[in-house]
């Protein structure tokens, strides 16, 4: 199992869909990599230079090459990917905001 702390700048125009589709659970169904980018994405945070910040599990090779083809790619630019151990990347960034501070977890 391989763990990754992303750093993407959002795209500040599709931030309003994305929460709304994390609300409504859209993305939730994709295979193999849905509920893990879910849940990752809801409790994302975000730095004070607007870049957003998560750990996400992921198996791929590059990593993150599904869920950027599904998802990731339309609603950030400039994702680098960090390996971290499992929740250390979620222990660096716990001090900082919530990227989405009012969503229905």
């Amino acid at each position: 199992m391989a763990h990754y702390l992303i750093t993407a700048k959002p795209k500040e125009d599709k931030l309003r869909d994305l929460k709304n589709k994390l609300e409504k659970g859209a993305f939730i169904a994709l295979e193999p990599f849905g509920e893990t980018l879910t849940h990752s994405l809801k409790h994302a945070r975000i730095r004070e230079n607007g870049n957003a910040v998560w750990e996400e599990e992921d198996y791929c090779s590059p990593p993150l090459k599904q869920e950027r083809a599904a998802v990731l790619d339309d609603y950030f630019v400039h994702i680098d990917v960090k390996p971290v151990k499992e929740g250390e990347g979620w222990k660096r960034i716990s001090d900082l905001s919530k990227l989405f501070p009012n969503l229905t977890i």
